[in-house]
């Protein structure tokens, strides 16, 4: 069983709790983790770069000189690859770099993540963020008291967390969002994540439940 520090809304320190089983096997597949993390690097990419073929240059209809006689090699046109302001050969043209994983193995490679953090004891808990309005200072004093303080942080809430977000955006390398839209390659940029109490709570039932759909199928 893994365990994980416990803090108070305000940092205060708590008893540590124990992971859900369904989230926290303590099993890292590091291949799973690499397709994932490249996966999304991949489908970050817009494939909008471009360069011109000697097709789309304009002049260069007429042979600079003509083709004996000058002492020069022979040119057929401006627009070859070879010269100064010519086509690019072999160059970027629009595409997509678009990758595709599996449902099932997305999940893997989040819980993989999850279990890497957890048992480098990079993950803590802390009670649900009520913020009736944006606090930055709050929530910077909060992330210092649960080691954050310098790091890359990802904050975990159990719903969307309007206020919570808007508290942690002007707040360098911290990164605030739901649980459950969290990709593996968020937790694997993290040195810290923080997650919210109720959002373990719920998403541990969630994977408890899928796993033993799967196993009675």
């Amino acid at each position: 069983m893994i365990e994980a520090p416990h803090y108070s809304a305000a940092g205060a320190s708590k008893k540590a709790v124990a992971l859900p089983e369904a989230l926290f096997d303590g099993t890292v597949n590091q291949d799973l983790l690499h397709r994932a993390v490249i996966t999304f690097l991949s489908n970050q990419r817009q494939g909008t770069s471009d360069t011109k073929t000697r097709s789309e240059i304009s002049g260069g209809n007429q042979k600079p000189w003509r083709q004996k006689g000058t002492g020069r090699a022979r040119q057929g046109s401006t627009r070859a690859p070879h010269w100064r302001h010519g086509g690019i050969a072999h160059g970027p043209h629009p595409r997509s770099y678009r990758l595709g994983i599996p449902r099932k193995m997305r999940q893997l490679a989040k819980k993989s993540a999850l279990n890497a953090r957890a048992r480098e004891g990079a993950l803590v808990i802390v009670d649900g963020l009520d913020y009736e309005k944006p606090k930055t200072k709050d929530f910077a004093a909060l992330l210092g008291k649960v080691g954050g303080k310098g790091k890359k942080v990802l904050v975990l809430t159990a719903a969307d967390a309007h206020n919570v977000y808007l508290s942690g955006r002007n707040i360098p390398d911290v990164r605030v969002m739901r649980f459950a839209d969290a990709s593996a390659y968020e937790i694997m940029w993290s040195e810290t994540v923080v997650v919210e109490i109720g959002a373990l709570e719920s998403n541990g039932d969630s994977a408890k439940k899928a796993t033993k759909e799967a196993d009675d199928a």
